[in-house]
């Protein structure tokens, strides 16, 4: 399966595009302390908003401080998000939509309309609220966005369960007396994870969009630590004399969704088992 879903991943050149770029962004975070050419908090204050040059490839912002290696050092913080805020809301919605699809009945009923409500309310608003309430902070944000992503997964991955569980290989299990605990996660939920994949893809691009818009507002990653959420807000009050503040780690934020997303829809296309009819 994996060699076929590999072969039909690779035959979209936009998809692999888009990994390509995200094994680059992946490869430049690890290594930013050896990549940066300056520190992320360095300030000269003898090169205050200096357009981009030799020196500065990017330019420097108000305090000096060189926009490259806080774009640098930023892509540890938005790729740290969007990794594990997705695989938060991912494990939760996974048993969620588990033991809503294999129970069925009142547990099924209970979860799913509990699932409803949480869809009701909207997102963004909450986590503006409790991270007013609370202080900001990239552990904070990670936990919210985790908590309050999950029901799509939910309910992608009941939807699965409630046809995985009619299987043969199920009811082969469950004539050798197999647990439900074993039957759940050794043989129904290595099959129903297709669809958990794709949204985790999707998903990573959403947490990255939502760390930079909490931290445009204020409300994410605090000065000094850099994301690209709050380098593009010191450069919004200097917008028409310094746009390299905006334009870099706007390309930044954009590159890397737009990548995330290219690989989420090859993704989806190779793990389609429909379209494997062809395939040897």
């Amino acid at each position: 399966m994996i060699r076929i879903v590999w072969r039909r991943f690779r035959e979209n050149p936009l998809s692999l595009t888009g990994l390509v770029i995200i094994f680059i962004l992946a490869t430049v975070a690890l290594f930013a302390p050896l990549i940066s050419p300056y520190g992320p908090a360095t300030i000269n204050v003898y090169n205050v908003l200096s357009p981009p040059n030799n020196a500065h490839p990017f330019g420097t912002d108000d305090l000096g401080r060189d926009v490259l290696s806080r774009i640098i050092w930023g892509s540890r913080i938005s790729l740290s998000v969007g990794f594990i805020a997705i695989g938060i809301a991912a494990t939760i919605g996974t048993v969620v939509g588990a033991a809503a699809g294999f129970y069925g009945g009142i547990v099924d009923a209970v979860l799913m309309r509990f699932v409803d409500i949480m869809l009701s309310i909207p997102t963004f608003f909450l986590m503006l609220a409790v991270i007013a309430i609370l202080e900001p902070s990239i552990h904070i944000i990670m936990i919210i966005i985790g908590l309050t992503g999950w029901m799509d997964v939910a309910r992608l991955v009941r939807a699965e369960f409630l046809t995985l569980k009619e299987r043969d290989f199920v009811s082969a299990a469950r004539a050798i007396g197999a647990s439900d605990y074993r039957i759940i996660f050794r043989h129904v939920i290595p099959n129903a994870l297709s669809p958990v994949f794709v949204f985790a893809t999707f998903g990573i691009a959403g947490a990255i969009l939502t760390e930079s818009a909490l931290s445009f507002l204020g409300l994410g990653v605090q000065p000094p630590q850099a994301s690209w959420g709050n380098i593009l807000t010191s450069g919004k009050d200097y917008i028409t004399v310094a746009w390299w503040l905006s334009l870099f780690p706007g390309l930044a934020i954009l590159i890397t969704v737009l990548s995330y997303n290219l690989v989420g829809e090859g993704l989806r296309d190779a793990l389609d088992p429909r379209l494997w009819q062809n395939e040897k």
